[in-house]
């Protein structure tokens, strides 16, 4: 096989498209040597042996081995399989690293194996996209025109492009996404925050069920001095917007979060009477899920210096305040080089993962062991001086799809 077509940590040209994980047009062949007479395995084992042997191998080689050959493509593919695998392999979540502005190309990190593997996605997404992930599914939505959202499955390649609206989300966007695990059914939220006049903002929330496949009727709301930003999650049913105080009383909170229950919505909903503080000024706020937990990572910043920032904090939501449960350590910190208030940070499980745009070192903190460390060097090198990178986490699955 071609070198920059397999999915493997070997080298990467970036200027080239490989065939990246389950390729829909790969061409897989049982392959016989008569001459030295070897003989196919599977007239040696049997189908359910071989099930066994390749659900005991690590994800990256279960991967591989799907290419082997027709028959091992066809265990690895089987919702047999998928079931059971899912429920034996232990994986920590997943880190996807884009390489490129122009095409969807970059490079997977896996954790337990302290190793990247080359690829790309199935869609033409790009690095600046509005990316939510949940459960092994993720979502995209194109940061200009905002109407080409996609669904996808990172490792099988599986995609579905959803039908936007007819209007156009203009002003500020914010897209949250979530699965649900028992059902595999999944739920999409953008949130769209237009100023209409002086120092009141419309608010509009767009909900999207994969079970009915259609848009629900949005709620709307106006609120006054204050605005949503670029992001929002999905947690235990409820839909958190991180908002911005747009007034002049320097005594007012400056970021808030705010709340929508997706199943039982309330006039309270979306108030800014009931609205959790955000106890610092912050740059690059980004909320997670972790197990149903809302976590924000933010930058803390300076007010008299909204462009430089002396930290990067984690707090977890508990009741209705935000908890500080770790920083970023100094010399870590440092690590990143100059940095401003623009750097990506996503999550999933117990691991959130901190990426400056203006370079490839990624910082992982473990929420269960508390603890920070620097992912290995991933293998692309940076070419210019203001080229931008960026990224996503994810959850490992095999047997989702969208």
């Amino acid at each position: 096989m071609e070198r920059g077509k397999s999915w493997s940590d070997d080298g990467y040209e970036l200027n080239r498209r490989g065939t990246g994980v389950f390729h829909p047009h790969i061409k897989l062949t049982d392959i016989v040597d008569k001459e030295n007479n070897h003989i196919p395995i599977d007239r040696i084992l049997p189908d359910d042996l071989q099930e066994k042997i390749i659900a005991s191998l690590p994800l990256e080689c279960i991967l591989k081995a799907s290419c082997v050959c027709k028959k091992w493509n066809e265990i690895v593919h089987s919702k047999k399989f998928m079931l059971n695998i899912s429920n034996a392999l232990a994986q920590k979540p997943w880190y996807f690293m884009f390489t490129s502005s122009d095409e969807p190309i970059g490079y997977f990190y896996d954790p337990l194996l302290s190793k990247w593997y080359s690829s790309e996605l199935p869609c033409s997404v790009k690095h600046n996209y509005y990316i939510a992930s949940s459960c092994g599914l993720v979502c995209f939505m194109d940061n200009y025109s905002r109407n080409e959202l996609y669904v996808c499955n990172p490792l099988t390649r599986n995609y579905k492009k959803l039908e936007l609206l007819g209007q156009p989300f203009l002003g500020y966007t914010a897209l949250a996404f979530s699965v649900d695990w028992p059902s595999h059914s999944y739920t999409v939220a953008i949130v769209g925050s237009e100023h209409v006049f002086d120092d009141e903002w419309a608010i509009s929330i767009h909900i999207y069920t994969s079970n009915k496949m259609i848009w629900l009727s949005p709620m709307k709301k106006t609120l006054t001095r204050w605005r949503a930003g670029y992001d929002s999650i999905i947690c235990d049913g409820v839909l958190y917007v991180l908002v911005y105080y747009t007034g002049t009383d320097e005594t007012e909170d400056h970021h808030a979060l705010l709340t929508y229950n997706l199943y039982t919505p309330s006039f309270q909903d979306m108030s800014i009477s009931t609205r959790v503080p955000v106890p610092c000024f912050v740059t690059c706020g980004r909320l997670l899920n972790l197990d149903d937990k809302l976590v924000m990572v933010g930058g803390i910043g300076r007010q008299d210096r909204p462009g430089i920032i002396k930290g990067i904090c984690i707090w977890v939501l508990k009741g209705r305040e935000l908890e500080e449960v770790s920083r970023v350590p100094y010399k870590l910190f440092q690590g990143f080089g100059e940095i401003d208030d623009v750097f990506a940070s996503s999550g999933a499980g117990d691991l959130i993962y901190v990426q400056s745009y203006g370079a490839t070192a990624l910082l992982v903190f473990d929420m269960t062991l508390r603890q920070w460390s620097w992912s290995r060097k991933c293998p692309v090198i940076k070419k210019f001086s203001l080229q931008l990178f960026s990224g996503f986490c994810f959850q490992p699955r095999l047997e989702l799809s969208s």
